[in-house]
């Protein structure tokens, strides 16, 4: 699988504890593509070609483990895809690579998958729908809802 070109994140940089660990889910299973490698002390993927959307690195976490639940930090990383295709392929390939998924949801706004790397980090990949169907209230505020996604209808979408 390749990752949608359209797809972006400003860019977020990661330390982990093994970088070919990292390295074969955000390229094997998610399908980012490696723009400069570092040995075993970072590296740096694209969607696209862009320079870089997601740094990995070891610098001071080799070997080293996940914070512990209750400690501040990195609540997830957010992967907006820009089709709602590209995500029901997204959720193909976990689902071909044996990711367990934390959960999915459709917000209204947008369907989300909610996962974790190799190194415990919290990961969503989501679609988001056009704006013009987001939920609104009455005085026109966003109302997003948290509600059950249908992870066959997603799967069908591809």
């Amino acid at each position: 699988m390749t990752i949608a070109a359209g797809t972006r994140i400003g860019h977020v940089h990661l330390k982990v504890a093994d970088l070919n660990r990292a390295l074969d889910f955000y390229c094997g299973v998610l399908g980012f593509e490696l723009t400069q490698r570092l040995g075993n002390s970072a590296a740096f993927l694209s969607a696209g070609g862009y320079h870089h959307h997601i740094g990995l690195n070891t610098w001071e976490s080799a070997g080293g483990s996940p914070p512990p639940m209750g400690s501040t930090g990195l609540y997830h990383l957010a992967i907006l895809y820009p089709t709602r295709a590209d995500l029901g392929a997204a959720l193909k390939s976990l689902n071909e690579h044996g990711v367990r998924l934390d959960g999915a949801a459709d917000h209204g706004v947008s369907q989300a998958l909610y996962l974790r790397d190799p190194d415990g980090n919290g990961v969503e990949l989501y679609w988001d729908r056009p704006s013009e169907e987001w939920p609104r209230t009455e005085t026109g505020e966003i109302a997003m809802v948290t509600r059950p996604l249908n992870l066959g209808a997603l799967l069908e979408a591809t």
